[in-house]
């Protein structure tokens, strides 16, 4: 039987997809873990702002709902520590990359999953982390007194 160029082209996708899919399922399957302080980082919590926010308890005052970037003000009110913070979600892995690149020169801490993103002081963001799994980062030591960066709280020099 002989196949068509359009279902050759039409195959050619099918098997890429698959691929994507395969690749996807392989990157997404190797998490971070504490495995030193004896504790697991749970899968990290994907989807829609809302749906992230209700993860935890919080019912997103809305800021900012762009195409681009969704931001929202947040209060955790389900689990063991309580704090405001502020989530972000983007369309696009760069959108978040460029934003954390600036954001972080503002020091605070950070919990980043994918395409989102939780912005809080460093208690907080370690509670978050414990229901949304993601990885932390920390910004800028200079703007950032006391941080883990910085062990005297102090800027010298």
């Amino acid at each position: 039987m002989k196949m068509t160029h359009e279902r050759l082209a039409v195959r050619g996708l099918a098997l890429s997809a698959a691929g994507a899919a395969a690749a996807l399922l392989a990157l997404t399957g190797c998490g971070s873990s504490s495995a030193d302080e004896g504790e697991t980082v749970p899968k990290t919590a994907s989807g829609t702002l809302e749906h992230i926010a209700g993860e935890v308890g919080c019912k997103p005052d809305m800021q900012t709902d762009a195409d681009t970037i969704r931001q929202a003000l947040c209060k955790n009110t389900d689990g063991d520590f309580d704090g405001k913070f502020v989530l972000a979600t983007f369309a696009t892995d760069r959108g978040q990359a460029e934003w954390l690149a600036g954001a972080k020169d503002y020091g605070g801490y950070y919990l980043v999953g994918r395409k989102w993103v939780a912005i809080g002081d460093e208690k907080t963001v370690t509670g978050l982390q414990g229901s949304l799994g993601g990885e932390m980062q920390e910004g800028s030591e200079h703007m950032n007194p006391g941080g883990s960066h910085n062990n005297s709280g102090s800027h010298s020099g």
